[in-house]
């Protein structure tokens, strides 16, 4: 969640999938829901269809033009975003922008060696244009997988995509997002007005926005212990980061904030995130994107009690799942060395969430709730059979707001991202 000029909530939202997956009934659920929290929301047209809406025809294209083609669709979808989140950044309420598909979305209908030239020639790369430059990535999955008997184009004249058509790009659709920290697949395994309910709680979840039980779906983060790590040829295709994480000192108490510093080939996107305690059995944390240089300032911040943690972080679809497996690396506490996770967001549980996992992965057990494999816990220096502060549960006194309480009434809350600008100008 960003903030703009006048301190107000931006949050920049995709909604891609494959065709006939719930992309424009959802943004419209999506508008109504957060225009009745009294939130502006904006709505990016979908680029593609304004340009081939116009009388133009792919397939009539020679090779060379279909890639100047590709190359203008995406400059224009991105000149057309910025044109939303300007309006966003002068906005004086909390505001929602809503993209019908991203810029990489661009990158599933271009050969790879097109792709990266296109980007090249732009001055663009991969981590700019999916990591940092959205908050959080929802892909509908498109009704040609799991729900066939309702998979129409009746009302979209843009598309004429068959069956096996529309299961591809929705392949492809998905593939192009891997990677993103917050990239969420809601496929076809509930009736469609429920999959319109967990796109919209998938949405308040990362943003942090309790809704009480208004869109009670379930679905929760699942970690596992993983043995071994398989060959590359094993998995399907994936994306591989670089990550860092520090751990800061917290100002308040029951509080764990942190920095995560999330790479690939040189590109780097920053994040601030605080987990605080569970409210109404829910594990909150609230994660503000930052720039590097704030960064920089934060890990003057650092708590010495932790080591820095080192990961590479893969990032594939599995199943219609989206799956991140940890794979620490040195240096780190002994404790950490070989250590794999994998984890997801799903609403499956016991021996239907097993069938779903990588049939290609050795899994040892679940380890959702285990504090022994809480990175905070991973993090710290001292052996766990002596240090205090080894955290069992995160827990902890609140005010009658339901407000984290602070240490010795300390009233400069530094560790919460509304306060991280006033933060960072005492540092």
């Amino acid at each position: 969640m960003d903030k703009n000029k006048f301190g107000k909530n931006v949050y920049k939202l995709v909604l891609t999938g494959g065709p006939c997956g719930g992309k424009t009934t959802g943004q419209t659920r999506l508008c109504t829901f957060f225009e009745n929290l009294g939130w502006k929301v904006y709505r990016v047209p979908e680029t593609a269809t304004i340009l081939l809406s116009g009388g133009i025809k792919f397939a009539d294209l020679t090779n060379e033009v279909q890639l100047q083609f590709q190359e203008h669709l995406l400059k224009a979808m991105i000149e057309i975003e910025n044109t939303f989140f300007t309006l966003a950044e002068n906005c004086q309420r909390n505001c929602l922008v809503i993209c019908d598909r991203g810029a990489m979305d661009a990158s599933a209908f271009v050969p790879k060696k097109d792709w990266e030239y296109i980007m090249a020639k732009n001055g663009m790369n991969p981590v700019g244009l999916r990591d940092t430059r959205y908050n959080h990535i929802i892909h509908m999955v498109t009704a040609a997988k799991g729900a066939e008997a309702f998979y129409t184009l009746e009302d979209h004249l843009a598309r004429s995509e068959s069956l096996p058509a529309a299961q591809m790009l929705d392949d492809r659709a998905a593939e192009a997002w891997i990677g993103h920290p917050y990239f969420d697949v809601i496929d076809n395994s509930t009736e469609f007005d429920t999959k319109l309910r967990r796109m919209i709680s998938s949405v308040c979840q990362k943003m942090g926005i309790d809704t009480g039980d208004r869109l009670a779906i379930g679905a929760k983060k699942v970690k596992f212990l993983v043995r071994s790590l398989p060959d590359d040829s094993k998995f399907p295709k994936f994306q591989d980061f670089e990550v860092v994480h520090e751990y800061l000192k917290a100002s308040v108490r029951n509080t764990q904030p942190r920095l995560r510093r999330r790479g690939q080939n040189g590109h780097w996107s920053y994040t601030y995130t605080v987990r605080r305690p569970k409210i109404n059995g829910q594990q909150v944390e609230v994660k503000t994107q930052v720039t590097q240089r704030d960064y920089n300032l934060l890990l003057g911040q650092k708590d010495d009690k932790h080591f820095t943690i080192h990961k590479t972080r893969r990032c594939f679809l599995h199943n219609n799942q989206y799956f991140q497996l940890d794979i620490y690396r040195e240096p780190c506490h002994p404790r950490c060395k070989g250590l794999l996770l994998l984890e997801t967001y799903t609403t499956i549980e016991g021996k239907q969430l097993m069938k779903r996992l990588p049939e290609f992965l050795d899994i040892v057990e679940e380890v959702t709730d285990n504090p022994k494999y809480s990175m905070y816990n991973l993090s710290l220096k001292e052996e766990w059979e002596i240090t205090k502060h080894f955290c069992h549960k995160l827990e902890g006194p609140v005010d009658e707001l339901g407000n984290p309480v602070l240490i010795n009434g300390v009233s400069n809350v530094v560790l919460e991202p509304e306060h991280l600008n006033e933060a960072l100008s005492k540092i």
